[in-house]
């Protein structure tokens, strides 16, 4: 059975993050990427990147409408590695943490939690309110594991582009899918 990886993206800020998951993910050919993205998720990702849906096809194995309340990911028995928002906005950490699943990409986190898999959020506001941060608690205090999209500047990042891959690296290690640069440590 082939490996699967599911990906949600939303509309928060943050669609070169999810680009370059899916880029990396491209160096594993044996998962297969199922991408949902949300509607205001298709619209950041235009604004952000200037690519439009049909153009973020050839990046995902399958690309599902949100609203096909039917596909593969709203079954517990569609076997996956597990799944990662990313980026999460606060309105979907909100519809995680509460259970409400209008949508496919929802619907897919509450069968990821339910079936005990690898849930990541990448959250992408700032600041967080106090609501935020309750539930990111949440969130995590119910399995999911919170990545915000923090540089590692012990990496020197030199542009943008790196630090996108360094975070989209962290994801991808909570998969065992790769591994971030390790700390060596310093002289003191």
């Amino acid at each position: 059975m082939a490996k699967r990886l599911i990906i949600g993206i939303t509309g928060a800020s943050g669609a070169p993050l999810a680009l370059e998951l899916l880029r990396l993910l491209a160096e594993h050919p044996e998962v297969e990427s199922h991408v949902i993205l949300s509607q205001c998720g298709e619209l950041t990702l235009t604004h952000e990147t200037g690519l439009v849906r049909e153009e973020l096809q050839p990046l995902c194995h399958t690309l599902y409408n949100n609203l096909d309340y039917g596909a593969g990911p709203a079954s517990g028995s569609f076997e996956t590695l597990g799944m990662v928002i990313i980026p999460c906005s606060m309105k979907t950490l909100a519809g995680v943490v509460s259970g409400y699943c209008d949508t496919l990409l929802l619907r897919a986190a509450d069968v990821t939690m339910k079936e005990r898999r690898p849930l990541v959020l990448v959250p992408r506001e700032c600041p967080f309110s106090t609501l935020h941060l309750r539930n990111l608690t949440t969130a995590s205090q119910l399995g999911a594991t919170i990545i915000p999209p923090v540089p590692a500047y012990y990496n020197h990042p030199k542009t943008l582009e790196d630090v996108n891959r360094q975070v989209a690296q962290k994801v991808l290690s909570r998969f065992g899918l790769g591994a971030v640069r390790e700390w060596q440590g310093m002289e003191l």
